[in-house]
């Protein structure tokens, strides 16, 4: 028998990771302005996201790469061992580096606030001294411990670094997972009732209403102390002045509106002489006040947008047709291309749309029980892993053998279990003001993220191939390049046995709401888990009507009446969102009775127009457009 090529495995593999990385530019391109995004910032992003999403292609290959086989048909998609062993080098100490090292320093150098690249620099080392400092003495501490089990050896350096880095990462992965595991499937299924959905909806308006009126206020406190600073012409040099007026190229606000309300607003006191420390610092506040801004703004919007859209299903209801209407012209593509009728529109929105949320829903909880129970008894029992049945063939000459269909499935399980661990970040309230915003989000903040992925990427990676039979797992390069490292010392393997069973935490707290007994107990909110207790609460009400007027355009949220207006004709046409159509909870289905959506009077099912669908007047797309076409990065001085 001659020897096999892998030829065709090398082509998949390289379209693979030809599609990852143009789906993560995507992704950029979704987050951030790439062509004004300067290229220290985008590279390390890039790299930080695309080496850690390539793990989900690697260790499928890796692990048909070491079946000891020469039958193609049989080995699914394949690599030769120095290939894998490349690969992994480049990938985790890329990986290592821009999580541990690259990715802090330059979110820090980005929030400096300084004018001059030395002294962002200079900056940024200052403020991760502490953060390196917490690390090299826990890596020292690591250090002794590893040299009194091991001896003084060179591999002793190595799995330390490589071990306390596995042990910090899976800390944070096993519990958020543990979080996600349970968020997803619940999430699903209560978008599949409108009603239940639109009252959410309601009831997180006030709370995000009141967070966008503080972060407006906060930023018209900061610019009205800038202006001052501007119309100031004694004790302030030449550069200092040059500096100020950089720094006014981002305001957002009318000056007139500034000077009219300087009086009102509680300037904080200016000091007699400006600094560099000065002028930095109140960049550096401006700079997150934008951008929180910003955040709150595309909330809002995204809000008024989805209760908009969820009131018109629910009133299509009597008719049987839907029709949201003329879209905005800075809408998607996809939200201006109109294929289906009204009449199929209304079924897919209202009778398919909610019946596939519960599918799903129940697909995904099924999910994640198997990963919960494959935590649990993978070392206790490791032959009853549901897990390891969906990857590993069971045949009884093939024992051991990963095909290309149960590559295909380790290729979900780690993409459900990295998504479960990412998507609860926008459910805990400890990150300060880091969020995603559509072409503005902050540079501070895309590193931040980024960095994120890359930390919990690999422990997932290394966790989901202990669900599998140790005479599997084993043989793959992975674990001889990273498995044998970990497990070098009895504290490491005891940790990667024990720590595991530590995901019951997060998920019993998720699925009994412990964190709302928490925050009535300690007034403290962890998670963002309480929607059913907000959906059903009176603040609805309150919400209802806040979306009310802003849909009627009689909404006071910090902008001129002539910003208003430009926004509204770049909005087009404009929907109801009345108050006296908010359908009854009673109901546990998505068709209630007539008498839970009464109409105006005079109006019939039959002769009511077929709403139109609102564009709320978003003051995002301005700065989403600017975010396009600018020139100059925003991220430098």
């Amino acid at each position: 028998m001659g020897m096999a090529t892998s030829v065709g495995s090398d082509l998949f593999a390289l379209l693979s990771l030809l599609l990852i990385a143009s789906l993560v530019l995507l992704l950029l391109r979704h987050f951030l302005p790439l062509r004004s995004t300067p290229a220290y910032v985008l590279v390390p992003i890039f790299l930080a996201i695309f080496l850690p999403v390539s793990i989900i292609l690697l260790l499928p290959i890796d692990l048909a790469s070491s079946l000891r086989t020469e039958d193609e048909a049989t080995r699914g998609v394949w690599l030769p061992y120095r290939a894998i062993l490349i690969a992994w080098r480049i990938t985790y100490w890329l990986t290592f580096g821009l999580t541990w090292f690259i990715l802090p320093l330059l979110g820090e150098y980005i929030d400096s606030g300084y004018r001059t690249p030395r002294d962002r620099f200079i900056y940024s080392l200052r403020s991760n001294g502490r953060y390196q400092l917490i690390v090299l003495v826990c890596a020292a501490g690591g250090l002794v411990y590893v040299f009194v089990q091991n001896g003084f050896r060179g591999t002793s350096v190595k799995a330390m670094v490589v071990a306390l880095a596995y042990c910090w990462g899976l800390i944070f992965a096993i519990y958020l997972m543990g979080h996600g595991l349970v968020a997803i499937p619940r999430r699903l299924y209560r978008n599949a009732n409108l009603t239940t959905r639109l009252r959410r909806l309601q009831s997180q308006a006030p709370p995000v209403n009141e967070k966008l009126m503080d972060s407006i206020n906060a930023l018209e406190n900061l610019e009205s102390q800038l202006t001052q600073l501007r119309q100031r012409k004694n004790g302030i040099s030449r550069d200092h002045q040059e500096w100020i007026e950089e720094i006014s190229e981002g305001s957002h606000l009318p000056e007139a509106r500034l000077l009219s309300a300087m009086p009102q607003l509680p300037i904080a006191a200016i000091p007699a002489v400006i600094t560099d420390r000065y002028l930095a610092d109140l960049a550096r506040k401006l700079n997150r006040a934008r951008h929180r801004r910003l955040r709150f703004i595309d909330t809002w919007d995204r809000l008024i947008q989805d209760a908009a859209s969820t009131q018109a299903i629910l009133d299509a209801s009597a008719s049987g047709r839907l029709d949201f209407g003329d879209t905005a012209p800075h809408s998607p593509y996809l939200d201006r291309l109109k294929i289906l009728t009204p009449h199929t529109r209304y079924l897919l929105h209202y009778r398919i749309l909610p019946k596939l949320y519960i599918f799903f829903a129940a697909i995904l909880s099924l999910a994640s029980i198997c990963i919960v129970w494959s935590e649990l008894i993978k070392y206790l029992a490791p032959q009853l892993s549901i897990i390891r049945f969906t990857v590993v063939s069971n045949r009884r000459n093939e024992d051991g053998k990963v095909h290309f269909a149960g590559q295909i499935m380790a290729s979900f399980w780690m993409c459900y279990m990295i998504t479960a661990a990412l998507a609860s970040f926008s459910d805990i309230k400890v990150w300060g003001n880091r969020a995603l915003v559509k072409r503005n989000t902050y540079g501070e903040s895309a590193t931040w993220y980024a960095g994120q992925i890359a930390k919990l990427t690999v422990p997932l990676a290394y966790n989901f191939l202990t669900f599998l039979p140790p005479d599997v797992h084993r043989e793959t390069t992975f674990y001889h390049f990273l498995g044998q490292l970990i497990n070098l010392t009895p504290l490491g393997k005891g940790f990667d046995f024990f720590f595991p069973i530590f995901i019951l935490v997060p998920v019993c707290a998720t699925l009994f709401n412990l964190y709302g007994r928490v925050k009535g107990i300690f007034r403290f909110d962890i998670m963002d888990d309480n929607d059913d207790d907000v959906a059903f609460s009176g603040g609805w009400r309150e919400g209802r009507d806040l979306i009310e007027r802003e849909l009627n355009g009689s909404s006071r949220l910090g902008l001129s009446a002539q910003q208003q207006q430009q926004q509204q004709q770049r909005a087009g046409t404009q929907g109801s969102y009345r108050d006296d159509v908010t359908p009854s909870l009673d109901n546990d289905n998505n068709n209630p009775p007539s008498n839970a959506f009464p109409r105006a009077a005079g109006t019939t099912p039959s002769s009511h127009a077929p709403p139109q669908r609102h564009e709320p007047p978003s003051r995002l797309a301005a700065a989403t457009a600017a975010a396009e076409e600018e020139d100059e990065s925003f991220f430098q001085g």
